[in-house]
């Protein structure tokens, strides 16, 4: 149950980012598009971003933890590119500004939400 609320999260923080966000436009259709790429969006986030972060964790400790915000974006184009390969549906992403503010939007909205929804 708590991966369907996580899943509906951020299928909502991606419909948000859609909309804030100039460069970031939904693949596939306005609903199936954010719904794909934030179930790919887990799976990078579980799977990649965990040896992403290791890799990187001197570049982390130099920049004080502000790489972050560019691997986040990383894991938000990877996800892109995945979720449209994989599924046919998902988010098209024309920058890595425009990934870069997504990833940001996603990670402040999914805060929020969470907060929301979540009981725990």
């Amino acid at each position: 149950m708590k991966f369907l609320g996580n899943w509906l999260v951020t299928t909502l923080a991606t419909m948000i980012a859609i909309s804030l966000v100039s460069g970031i436009e939904p693949v596939g259709g306005s609903y199936a598009g954010p719904i794909f790429c934030a179930l790919t969006l887990a799976l990078v986030n579980s799977f990649v971003k965990p040896i992403a972060s290791l890799l990187s964790l001197p570049i982390n400790l130099l920049t004080l933890g502000l790489f972050n915000l560019f691997l986040n974006a990383f894991m938000l184009e990877l996800a892109s590119a995945l979720s449209v390969d994989l599924f046919g549906s998902g988010i098209s992403i024309s920058s890595f500004g425009a990934a870069f503010f997504g990833s940001i939007v996603i990670s402040l909205a999914t805060t929020v939400f969470s907060g929301l929804v979540m009981d725990d």
